[in-house]
């Protein structure tokens, strides 16, 4: 660790270099800076500053090709190999709905980017176009493949390039903190609101206009809507999902992207601390030792109700999110929601 409230980018390439094999986001930890502060140091050597503007980067992503898309929080890394396709921007919320890479973004959140080129153990290059929010914290990476456009790299990264190449990086302040579940809330209201949804979208607007966070509702609202689970319930569900090949949505995001796999999932393995999905098209990291609380919600909808798998972390944020697969106009599939009903229950855990 380094002795210094703010490590110079040289002490930071320093330590860097004297961990190879440690991942960028622990070396950022240890270093005390953010991991924009960790990419900015390389700019001039194997970075470079380029415009953070989501919705540009949205109208040129599709040129190159077969990508790599990564989003994650603290808790979680989702990664789909795809195309970004059927793209739809707008000011506050855009859209990507691709057959594999499927996003909700949300532009006001993205702050930084930078090009990235590195060559790994093997001796390969590896390039990359990544995103940071004013705090240094990664909104999105694009990871190319080896079928990517290399030419459609090269020209976003000059036409995307800003004048400032500097390798300082001052992160703002200010991160959000996790609701209060002890908090007070009106529950007639909540469970008025609640049981009038039509579109499980329209819950995000029933906290807003009540003031409260998720996890306070979720506590608030009664277990015939929300019941809360033995954290261990996510890998039975994903292995019994695995099992009976039932296709699920999976949901990993932040401030600035949430990115949603739906489909099957098929190679499920743990190691140590994180539960995996390996499969072709879709990785997932999950630290499972980070969930703090994990729920089955049940909301009404015009299709009647659906059933969601919510984990949250300590501060109450949510750190994943799994529905069944279904299309709009039809019901959920009986299948996932008697997974999800037949999972344990924390209270019976604790009573047993």
């Amino acid at each position: 660790m380094i002795d210094s409230t703010r490590p110079t980018p040289s002490e930071i390439r320093a330590y860097r270099a004297a961990n190879p094999t440690m991942r960028e986001r622990d070396i950022a930890a240890q270093l005390g800076i953010s991991e924009a502060a960790l990419v900015a140091a390389e700019c001039g050597l194997t970075a470079s500053r380029i415009d953070a503007d989501a919705n540009r980067f949205l109208g040129r992503a599709g040129e190159l090709g077969e990508v790599m898309a990564l989003t994650r929080n603290e808790s979680a890394v989702h990664e789909k190999i795809g195309i970004y396709e059927n793209v739809k921007t707008g000011p506050s919320a855009s859209l990507v709905l691709g057959s594999e890479i499927d996003l909700r973004v949300f532009p006001s959140a993205w702050a930084h980017g930078f090009a990235v080129t590195k060559t790994d153990a093997k001796g390969e290059i590896r390039r990359s176009l990544q995103f940071f929010d004013k705090r240094g914290n990664a909104v999105h990476k694009v990871h190319l493949r080896p079928t990517s456009d290399l030419e459609a790299y090269d020209r976003i990264v000059a036409d995307f390039r800003l004048e400032d190449q500097s390798q300082q990086f001052v992160a703002e302040s200010g991160a959000a903190a996790g609701d209060d579940a002890s908090a007070t809330v009106d529950t007639q209201a909540l469970r008025e609101h609640w049981t009038k949804l039509t579109d499980t979208h329209q819950f995000h607007g029933i906290l807003r206009n009540l003031k409260i966070g998720r996890r306070q509702a979720l506590h608030a609202v009664g277990d015939d809507l929300a019941w809360q689970l033995d954290a261990r319930g996510i890998e039975t569900m994903m292995r019994g999902s695995a099992e009976t090949e039932l296709p699920i949505m999976c949901f990993v995001g932040n401030r600035g992207v949430i990115q949603i796999h739906s489909g099957p999932v098929k190679n499920i393995a743990s190691m140590g601390p994180w539960l995996n999905v390996m499969d072709p098209t879709f990785h997932l990291h999950l630290r499972a030792d980070h969930i703090a609380e994990l729920w089955a919600v049940r909301k009404p909808t015009s299709d009647g109700h659906v059933t969601s798998l919510e984990a949250l972390d300590a501060k109450g944020e949510m750190v994943i999110q799994f529905f069944g697969k279904r299309k709009e106009g039809f019901g959920e599939r009986p299948e996932w929601r008697s997974l999800v009903e037949n999972l344990p229950r924390l209270d019976s855990i604790v009573a047993a």
